[in-house]
């Protein structure tokens, strides 16, 4: 991949290529026949094998899925989700995924999902793009869907509307909070542990404005499990009349007796909950949507095609019709496969072991699939894997293609795939509809997204758009 230096092992040459670190990765994957290993300097503990072998991430994500947990690596790095879904093994992990599927599953919590994000669109995103067109004036999409998804996703997750998505755009003190952890995570993927535990201790550089950033969720969530106990507590459980239950409410009356590992009534171990699922609802959807608008911006045919779709199957806005829209199925599927909100994924072997492809894997490693590389792997997608061709989702029959989500892995694979797949689906087909039916939205002239070397695949300087009423 680069050259191995005595001592420094490979990271002199991948901190050269950190501004452009994902197409870097790729070209050298490609190179490497869709495997190659990381160097770390010596007695660093970072060296990686990475992958986007269809075949080794099939047998890492579920044939031999047991010596592929998370891992104590994968902890320190992200210490700050806790013992939420996404940091934890074992008897908690397999109690939190079943205890979240039972409520993400439920038709009431997707129907409280669409009336949601339908409520926050009339409310808050229609009102800012009209303003926009009425006063010609330019809009951050990534910074309105941000807002957007962290409006729905705390009210979802939280029972708590934090009102960030209005026409006075208010100053949002998570997003910068998240910014900042996400990615002091990316580059604790390349320092050694004791570099980055110092800066940490200490309080310099990215690991600075990571601990600012744990003080922001640290305080805000602590407001709001304290108002939901105290709710709790004087007035039930509202879902008693039928109501939509938000998953906070629901984890602080889980039944014990049926998932044992689970801490209700345990601070922490419910901030940590809500956190990871906060963060998995609002950067993840924002993320694909920002890329979603900027793929259609440089081909107007698809985005030609989708809003004909909308105006012939879906007249009028009705969630039963969402599934009809086969044509923007395929082009959100495109955009997740091109631009993943997560960009890799991270594993720790519990013991030595050998690949299908034949590389051999040290206890002592860490194994990375780089998810943004797999969707560009011309080996794997073909020799048009770069283009953005929503058609290549769509069956001669005209229904959706199912890929193998080994090789399509926006939503991971195995028994970890993610829980969140319909939700992400309802909201960004949600604000799609109701932007292209109503708006035409253009990319200011010059603009080229970059994006950020961190763990959510944002764009650097966001998405700047004039927006026109159709």
């Amino acid at each position: 991949m680069v050259m191995n230096w005595p001592v420094l092992g490979m990271l002199p040459g991948v901190l050269f290529q950190i501004p452009r670190i994902y197409d870097f990765v790729t070209e050298a994957l490609e190179a490497e026949n869709m495997t190659g290993c990381f160097i770390g300097p010596w007695l660093s503990g970072t060296d990686i094998l990475l992958t986007v072998d269809p075949v080794n991430i099939q047998y890492i994500l579920s044939s031999n899925f047991v010596n592929y947990p998370k891992g104590k690596k994968f902890n320190k790095i992200f210490e700050f989700l806790g013992d939420g879904i996404f940091n934890v093994d074992s008897g908690l992990w397999e109690d939190m995924r079943n205890s979240s599927h039972a409520i993400f599953s439920h038709q009431d919590f997707q129907s409280f999902s669409v009336s949601t994000s339908v409520s926050k669109l009339s409310q808050g995103l229609v009102p800012i793009l009209d303003n926009a067109v009425e006063k010609h004036i330019l809009v951050d999409l990534q910074d309105l869907f941000q807002r957007f998804l962290f409006d729905t996703s705390s009210t979802l997750m939280a029972g708590y509307d934090p009102k960030s998505l209005s026409v006075e755009m208010p100053k949002v003190e998570f997003a910068d909070a998240m910014d900042g952890v996400a990615d002091a995570m990316f580059y604790r993927h390349l320092k050694p542990a004791f570099l980055w535990s110092i800066q940490s201790w200490i309080g310099v550089g990215i690991e600075k404005k990571m601990r600012r950033g744990l003080d922001v969720f640290d305080q805000m969530l602590g407001k709001i499990i304290s108002a939901k106990r105290e709710e709790i507590k004087n007035h039930g459980i509202h879902d008693s009349k039928g109501e939509a239950m938000d998953v906070l409410t629901y984890y602080m009356t889980i039944d014990t007796t049926k998932y044992k590992h689970l801490k209700p009534s345990n601070d922490k171990f419910i901030r940590d909950t809500i956190l990871g699922l906060v963060i998995a609802a609002r950067d993840t959807t924002s993320s694909a949507l920002t890329w979603f608008f900027w793929l259609l911006s440089k081909n107007p045919e698809a985005m030609t095609k989708i809003r004909q779709e909308i105006n012939k199957k879906m007249p009028k806005f009705d969630p039963a019709d969402l599934d009809k829209l086969v044509y923007l199925d395929g082009a959100v599927c495109e955009t997740l496969r091109l631009y993943p909100s997560v960009p890799f994924n991270h594993k720790s072997p519990a013991k030595p072991d050998v690949l299908p492809s034949g590389h051999k894997v040290d206890k002592n490693w860490r194994v990375v699939i780089p998810i943004y590389s797999l969707g560009r792997m011309k080996s794997v997608w073909g020799d048009d894997a770069e283009d953005f061709r929503p058609e290549r989702w769509i069956s001669d029959s005209g229904m959706l293609r199912q890929e193998s989500s080994y090789k399509f892995l926006a939503f991971n694979a195995g028994p970890r795939t993610c829980l969140g797949k319909r939700l992400t689906f309802l909201q960004m087909k949600t604000v799609a509809v109701e932007i292209i039916r109503n708006y035409d939205i253009k990319v200011v002239e010059g603009h080229k997204p970059k994006p950020v070397p961190s763990v959510l695949l944002r764009m650097q300087h966001g998405l700047k758009v004039s927006v026109t009423k159709i």
